[in-house]
C-alpha cells in the first residue's frame, strides 16, 4: 500500500496488455503535457483576475476544486479512462490553482513565483535522491508515508468541518510558528510522496502494464506537485506574515 491511493500497485492486478505496454518515458512525456494544460488554464484565470474579474475566477476555482475531487475519485476505479480523466483533471487544476495563485501574488509579490520554483527543484532532487538509490521505496518506508498523508488528510477534513461553526479555528493553525512548524511536515510529506510516485511509474513499466498507465501515473505526479505547490504557498506566506 502506498500513501498516494492513486499509487497503490495492486491497482496493476487484473490489467490487461492489449496492446504496447507503458514505459517510463512516456508517463514523463504525458506528465510533461498535463503540467503544459494546467499552467496554461492556470494561466487564462491568473489573467483574469488582474483584470478585475476575481469574482467569476473565485466561482472557477471553486468549481475546479469540486470537479477535481470528483475526477480523481472516478480515475481511481476507471484507470481505463486515465487520458481523457486526467486531462479534464489538468484544467480543473489550471483554473483552481491559477485563482489561488492569484490571490496570494495580489497580497505578497513575488511569492508564486518562489513557492513554484522550490517546488521543481524539490521534484528533481527527489528524483535524484531515488535514482540514487539514497532514498528507497521500501514496504516500510510506504507504510510511514500512507500513515502520515492519511492523517493529513484527515486534518483537513476535520479543520473544514471545525471552521464551519467556528471561523477562526482556521486561523488558529493557519497563522503563527504553529502553523509554520504544520505547514513545514506537509511539505515535507507531500516531498516524500513523489517517491511513490517514482516507484509507481517504474513498477509499472516492470510489470508491462497497460498503455493508458502512463496517463495514470502522470495524473498521480501532477497530484502530488499541486500539493507541494499549494503547501508551499501557504508556508512562504506564514513566512512573510511572521518576519
Amino acid at each position: 500500500m502506498t500513501s498516494n491511493p492513486m499509487t497503490q500497485s495492486n491497482i496493476y492486478e487484473g490489467a490487461v496488455l492489449d496492446s504496447q505496454p507503458m514505459t517510463v518515458s512516456g508517463a514523463v512525456n504525458k506528465t510533461i503535457a498535463l503540467l503544459l494544460v494546467t499552467f496554461a488554464v492556470g494561466a487564462f484565470s491568473w489573467v483574469q483576475a488582474f483584470n478585475g474579474y476575481m469574482d467569476k475566477v473565485i466561482m472557477l476555482m471553486w468549481g475546479g476544486i469540486i470537479a477535481g475531487l470528483i475526477l480523481a475519485i472516478v480515475m481511481r476505479f476507471k484507470p481505463q479512462n486515465a487520458k481523457v480523466l486526467s486531462l479534464a483533471y489538468a484544467v480543473c487544476e489550471g483554473l483552481a490553482i491559477g485563482g489561488l495563485s492569484a490571490m496570494y501574488e495580489m497580497q505578497l509579490k513575488g511569492i508564486v513565483a518562489n513557492a513554484a520554483l522550490i517546488t521543481f527543484l524539490t521534484l528533481f532532487m527527489m528524483l535524484f535522491l531515488y535514482k540514487t538509490g539514497i532514498i528507497k521505496a521500501t514496504e516500510t518506508f510506504k507504510k510511514v508515508i500512507f500513515t502520515a498523508t492519511a492523517s493529513i488528510m484527515v486534518f483537513y477534513l476535520v479543520s473544514i468541518i471545525i471552521s464551519i461553526f467556528n471561523p477562526n479555528f482556521i486561523s488558529i493553525w493557519n497563522t503563527g510558528w504553529l502553523g509554520i512548524g504544520l505547514s513545514l511536515v506537509f511539505c515535507a510529506v507531500a516531498a516524500l510522496n513523489f517517491i511513490l510516485d517514482f516507484n509507481f511509474i517504474e513498477e509499472g513499466a516492470q510489470r508491462m502494464a497497460p498503455k493508458y498507465f502512463e496517463w495514470f501515473g502522470a495524473f498521480s505526479l501532477l497530484v502530488t506537485i499541486i500539493w507541494l505547490y499549494l503547501e508551499l504557498l501557504r508556508l512562504l506566506a506564514q513566512l512573510s506574515r511572521n518576519r
